[in-house]
């Protein structure tokens, strides 16, 4: 992390668990447990049904509130889409697009995410812009080559502004649920050639600014490990997220010297 330059950022992303009705038993707890910081921004990504539920329950807290998907699309004809300006509405400050689950669930391709971020961007909101490799990219030795792509793609048409406003999440598709978790050192690799990616892109100032997280199994374990590595500026968390005594110590590495 470089709190110089860019903010940190742990993000739950609840995925389809939990109901509206648990959202504050949850944040009550998790409350009493979250270090008292101004340097990481709490965010929690939730199904669209329970975020009514969680802007109450998170009143008066540091904790920020965020969706898991958006449509590209303005308005129209587009049953069970939402669009970014109801998520606006709504107090949405993060959402997340691009993750590997709706890529490859829904067939979401490049194209679709880097609409999706402009269609955010547009709205005032921050997107969390999903990338990373399958198991068989990395052992062919194509995971930069990879990644390279995504970034190029998803950041495509944006003016240098807007892409400050950008937060990228490395997630490897093959540690995202399975207990995997890539190495440190991996992971830091991975991070730092994303900023590079955006420096090549644009300049080191706008690379700089842009915060980097891991996700892929990030837990309370590991996270101290993962977080001490200079440009893995957060996690996008998803298991751990749904227990507030591991969210909370995945924060509170975050503030670790």
């Amino acid at each position: 992390m470089n709190r110089k330059y860019r903010k940190s950022i742990i993000a739950g992303n609840w995925k389809m668990n939990k109901l509206p009705s648990e959202a504050r038993p949850f944040v009550d707890e998790l409350r009493g447990l979250l270090p008292k910081t101004k340097t990481c921004d709490t965010v929690l990504c939730v199904p669209y049904p329970i975020i009514p539920a969680l802007a109450r329950a998170i009143k008066d807290s540091r904790i920020v509130f965020g969706a898991q998907d958006v449509s590209a699309h303005e308005k129209g004809a587009y049953t069970g889409e939402v669009n970014a300006a109801m998520l606006k509405d709504l107090g949405c400050r993060y959402c997340i697009v691009g993750h590997s689950e709706r890529r490859a669930y829904h067939g979401e391709t490049d194209s679709e995410v880097n609409a999706k971020v402009i269609a955010l961007l547009d709205a005032g909101i921050v997107p969390i812009i999903c990338v990373g490799e399958s198991l068989e990219q990395r052992e062919k030795e194509l995971t930069l080559e990879f990644i390279d792509y995504q970034v190029k793609a998803a950041l495509a048409t944006l003016d240098p502004k807007q892409v400050k406003r950008c937060v990228i999440a490395y997630e490897p598709i093959w540690a995202i649920g399975t207990g995997k978790t890539a190495t440190a050192e991996q992971a830091a690799e991975v991070c730092g050639y994303i900023r590079a990616v955006i420096r090549g892109m644009f300049d080191a100032r706008v690379a700089r600014a842009v915060s980097i997280l891991y996700g892929g199994s990030m837990n309370a374990k590991n996270c101290d490990e993962l977080l001490a590595q200079p440009d893995i500026d957060g996690g996008l968390i998803g298991g751990a997220s749904l227990k507030a005594e591991d969210f909370a110590r995945i924060v509170s590495g975050t503030v670790q010297e």
